[in-house]
């Protein structure tokens, strides 16, 4: 099926910023909301996005009244009765979320899909919900939206193989990057991405090592930003909330690093509350931050001091680990895999990816690394089963000619 109109039911940041991807691409779009002022709200977060493309001169005011006329707004649902598309962007709230699909199954045509952009909760749960699960699918868009390439598609289980086909085409149309995710908590990117943020704050709270010395070492390797700038940027507060999901499902190896607990609770949530790891707006006042210092030093007690030495092998190889289990789970593909972090988190493209880094280093030496450091630092290093496997065959990487990839 082709899809000729689109809904979107949340009209914040995101929803706004989804709605802008889709009118681009020249395609009608609905921005609904409970409330008309939100859904006015939401259509202006539109035009924001289109003013800063013609202040940059990407585009000229006539375009962006162009493209506003394919946005419009609803004070409510029944605005998405006739859309072929509707993509939800309410808050992360399972109930909510499965109130508002039941709600959609309702008035939405019996052909129109229903999509969430939720970052990790059940796609089937809310599929089971409804009366037409086949129709019922995650696309989970990046943040900022109009700026990342990547959208991963994540079919539920009842999830219709069609339904699979119509939105990576509508995906591609967008002129996004779409990657099929199996179904699992924090599907592939977040999932991935949270063990290296979480244990680059593990490093801080247990190497002695400065926040810059970190920052400036991961920035080094080919990373856009450094840990500690990134964390402050997407919310202290959503970074330990995926942690602490991420915990419930796979175990001690995504244990939330105390540090990172400490500030979410002294109201340390980043960019958005004025000081996360860093100081911003008022707040950023130069000189030591005593405040951070102290809780520091409070995590560091927490870890008996400092006993552990710093290397960016821990950050990169907590992905790396983790990658190899969704491998082995049939997450996803080797090459989605590194396609997917390469587009959805920055890692550098010259290093190919976890899997490509790992046939790189050698698939023997990454073992021999994370059981050093399962001895050294804790149970969350347990080498993947996969990579014991694959070094025991032989399959030791690019020099080999053979690893998670052909050479």
């Amino acid at each position: 099926m082709y899809i000729y109109t689109v809904g979107v039911l949340g009209a914040g940041t995101m929803g706004a910023q989804i709605a802008e991807v889709v009118s681009y691409a020249g395609l009608p779009v609905v921005v609904a909301d409970r409330q008309e002022a939100l859904a006015v709200q939401g259509v202006a977060g539109v035009r924001r996005i289109y003013q800063a493309r013609v202040d940059k001169g990407k585009m000229t005011p006539e375009q962006l009244e162009g493209k506003m006329l394919l946005v419009t707004a609803s004070p409510n649902l029944e605005g998405l009765k006739g859309v072929d598309l509707v993509i939800e962007a309410v808050p992360e709230d399972l109930a909510l979320k499965r109130q508002v699909f039941q709600e959609l199954d309702h008035i939405c045509a019996r052909s129109a899909i229903l999509a969430t952009n939720t970052s990790a909760l059940s796609i089937s749960a809310l599929g089971a919900g409804t009366t037409r699960p086949g129709n019922v699918i995650g696309l989970h868009f990046f943040n900022p939206a109009y700026a990342m390439p990547l959208v991963e598609v994540i079919p539920g289980l009842a999830t219709d193989a069609h339904t699979v086909e119509d939105v990576v085409g509508f995906a591609e149309g967008l002129r996004k990057t779409p990657v099929v995710v199996k179904e699992c908590a924090g599907f592939l990117v977040n999932r991935l991405l949270s063990p290296y943020l979480n244990e680059a704050v593990w490093c801080l709270q247990d190497s002695g090592v400065s926040l810059n010395e970190i920052e400036q070492d991961m920035v080094s390797f080919g990373m856009p930003v450094g840990p500690f700038a990134l964390l402050d940027s997407v919310g202290l507060d959503i970074a330990l909330e995926v942690a602490r999901i991420l915990h419930r499902s796979y175990g001690p190896r995504m244990a939330p690093a105390p540090l990172l607990e400490a500030m979410v609770k002294a109201g340390r949530m980043g960019v958005k509350a004025g000081q996360g790891f860093y100081r911003y707006g008022s707040a950023e006042t130069g000189g030591v931050d005593h405040g951070l210092e102290d809780l520091m030093q409070q995590a560091r007690q927490h870890s008996g001091g400092f006993r552990r030495q710093w290397t960016r092998a821990r950050p990169l190889l907590a992905m790396v680990n983790e990658a190899v289990i969704a491998l082995q789970e049939g997450v996803a593909s080797a090459r989605d895999i590194d396609l997917a972090v390469v587009a959805g988190t920055g890692f550098p493209n010259e290093k190919g990816g976890p899997l490509h880094l790992a046939d790189q280093l050698g698939i023997d030496e990454v073992l021999r690394q994370l059981d050093k450091f399962t001895e050294s630092v804790g149970i969350r290093f347990w080498p993947a089963p996969m990579l014991r496997r694959l070094v025991d065959a032989g399959f030791t990487g690019q020099l080999a000619g053979r690893g998670f990839f052909p050479y």
